[in-house]
């Protein structure tokens, strides 16, 4: 038999239209999936194919990313708008409670947003997601300065004359993702010109450098702000942070529910191992709900 199908729904941030994908709506646990920065939410349909249909199902597209709408003229992006389109889509497909998933960028905003709403949040995996690099605190003016000289420079949405070639440029960039995922990437993460060829979805303006940023210190104090369980997974070959700062964010997080995983594979390893990593989580959820239950 099929798997089931995802629905394709629109959420409201405040005009703001999110492009949201569901499956299940009437499954239980309800579980949201948060993907990485410049990608979209169909990073995730490996990983679906090995999950259980009996979940409520939901992946999010970020404002300026996939299918979701963009900022307005004048507008930048900022970190914390990304947790108004987590609460946004809770809100809108009345959610009150769920588990999180987020892969890089998605992790992040995923930790941040269950440290600012606990009851909202059943559990949290976070996929080679690590925290962000803000550093010291000294590093805030530079940010600053960074953010105002992005700011002058001009959007530019490069154009490629297929979808491979948009592909091809992925892996360029990210030499650990293997042919099939940078496809899978550019097939749902470009669209058609007018003249004829190929551009990606995302707005160019998420590559500017946010004004503001969390320093070491205050990260720390989000972690430590997390109350559900939460599970570490990384790729054998994906992000190697300094000894001393992963140890640091691990001891923080008080509520880690076990040693990091590691997979075989790079920084979407997700992708590389679907199977295994939908295991994993599949576990973990199941694991948090007998715990809550016999609480």
């Amino acid at each position: 038999m099929p798997a089931a199908a995802f629905e394709s729904l629109t959420i409201d941030a405040e005009g703001l239209p999110l492009h949201v994908r569901q499956r299940g709506p009437q499954g239980a646990p309800a579980v949201l999936f948060l993907h990485g920065w410049l990608d979209h939410s169909h990073s995730f349909d490996p990983l679906c194919e090995h999950l259980p249909e009996a979940w409520r199902t939901v992946l999010l597209d970020f404002r300026g990313m996939g299918q979701s709408g963009h900022a307005g003229p004048g507008a930048a992006y900022h970190f914390s708008d990304h947790l108004l389109d987590v609460e946004a889509t809770l809100d809108g497909l009345a959610l009150p409670r769920v588990h999180l998933v987020g892969h890089s960028l998605g992790g992040i905003v995923a930790l941040a947003y269950a440290a600012a709403r606990p009851e909202r949040v059943l559990g949290l995996t976070l996929i080679e997601s690590l925290g962000p690099s803000g550093g010291p605190a000294t590093g805030a003016l530079q940010r600053l300065r960074g953010f105002l000289d992005d700011s002058r420079r001009p959007p530019n949405r490069k154009r490629y004359p297929t979808v491979e070639a948009a592909a091809e440029r992925l892996r360029q960039a990210n030499p650990t993702l293997s042919p099939d995922a940078a496809l899978l990437f550019a097939r749902h993460g470009t669209r058609r010109t007018p003249e004829g060829d190929f551009a990606f979805t995302f707005d160019p303006r998420h590559r500017r450098r946010f004004g503001q940023g969390f320093d070491e210190a205050q990260w720390l104090t989000l972690e430590a702000a997390v109350t559900c369980p939460v599970q570490l997974l990384r790729g054998t070959e994906g992000l190697a942070p300094a000894p001393e700062l992963l140890e640091a964010r691990l001891a923080a997080l008080r509520t880690l529910a076990a040693p990091p995983r590691f997979f075989q594979g790079g920084h979407h390893v997700h992708l590389e191992q679907p199977s295994a990593v939908a295991a994993a989580i599949a576990a973990f959820i199941a694991g948090s709900a007998a715990e809550a239950s016999s609480a």
